[in-house]
């Protein structure tokens, strides 16, 4: 039962300035209300958002930032009012706490497109005027809307990628019926998200390619992810003789890249969904009209599709590749991110190094 009125210390790692340099800083979660969830929190995915906050990228950083929204633990104490958990229960928290829960798209289970627009899980403004901070820390207190049921047989530091890098490409894939067992499935890039976009594309079913910039992910992505085929994505040779060949294509590259030689690959009425952030899309209308070509951008996912795709990854044993490090690693996890030198996603042992 909820203690109205009583703040919970926090321990978390946080930056102060535009360096982006995390350390010890200690803070108050609120006090758990009536619908909410308190959870003690065991691993905290690393996602390229903590560098962009942390560092002020993109000029709204509200330091201290406490960066961190792939969030995984274990709930220690309900409000009054919360019956979908318990004391005990293994559950998550991904890249947003709050919505309005009143706009169409808040009542279709899509929070994330909120009219109002969501709350972040950190460097957010929360209803009560406070900034939320995330997941590098022992705890965090949110709303039982915006937590997730982890599957109890999903281990704890596995299950965090997917709350941000999973999410962000099973959303939009299932959106446009990517899950037909013999289609074709190009992924452009191959770091948090590539590789979680091929994982689910094989278990759909798909013949899947990936596009790289780099030879040495070749081995990695047919042997151990499991893709079909491997196409450096600047030999012009390897690419042509794929025009016309694929379905769909999922682009998780943020890089500034071309998109319409990879266009020219889809078949009729071919889907490309852009989910990283390059600084600008730029491409020829005849490579999107002729065949008739769906072209659409995608940011996380709604709580509904969340659920269902952490049991899917349960049942499917689908398990994203990832490195567990300390939280006193954090800053060297950041610059490695930054320089691309990850297989293929960070995850904080926080439990056994923050307390």
């Amino acid at each position: 039962m909820a203690s109205e009125n009583a703040h919970v210390n926090c321990l978390g790692w946080a930056a102060r300035d535009a360096s982006g340099v995390l350390s010890p800083y200690e803070f108050n979660r609120r006090a758990v209300a009536a619908d909410d969830v308190s959870i003690k929190i065991t691993h905290c995915g690393v996602c390229y958002a903590d560098v962009v906050w942390t560092k002020n990228l993109h000029g709204d950083a509200k330091y201290p930032v406490v960066p961190g929204h792939e969030i995984v633990g274990t709930v220690k104490e309900v409000g009054a009012n919360v019956n979908r958990f318990k004391v005990g229960d293994h559950v998550g928290v991904g890249t947003y706490v709050n919505s309005c829960r009143d706009c169409e798209y808040c009542n279709e289970g899509m929070e994330i497109s909120c009219v109002k627009g969501s709350v972040f899980t950190f460097n957010g403004v929360d209803s009560d005027g406070t900034i939320t901070k995330g997941g590098y820390s022992s705890s965090i207190v949110v709303h039982e809307r915006y937590c997730y049921r982890i599957p109890e047989n999903y281990p704890s530091h596995l299950a965090a990628p997917l709350l941000c890098a999973g999410i962000t490409v099973y959303s939009p894939m299932m959106r446009h019926n990517m899950n037909q067992p013999g289609k074709s499935l190009g992924v452009i890039g191959l770091g948090g998200l590539g590789h979680m976009a091929v994982l689910f594309g094989k278990a759909f079913g798909l013949k899947v390619t990936v596009f790289s910039t780099s030879i040495s992910k070749k081995e990695e992505a047919l042997n151990v992810l499991g893709a079909d085929n491997f196409v450096i994505s600047s030999d012009e040779q390897q690419m042509k003789t794929l025009a016309g060949s694929l379905d769909f294509i999922v682009d998780t590259a943020s890089g500034d890249h071309q998109f319409e030689p990879y266009l020219w690959l889809l078949k009729t009425f071919g889907a490309y969904v852009l989910v990283g952030f390059p600084n600008e899309v730029k491409f020829s209308p005849a490579s999107l009209l002729i065949g008739m070509k769906t072209f659409s951008g995608s940011i996380t996912g709604g709580t509904k599709v969340t659920q269902e795709m952490l049991e899917f990854c349960a049942a499917n044993k689908i398990y994203p590749k990832v490195e567990v490090v300390p939280i006193e690693y954090a800053n060297q996890a950041l610059e490695r991110l930054i320089k691309r030198d990850i297989k293929y996603r960070f995850v904080i042992d926080i439990e056994n190094s923050l307390n």
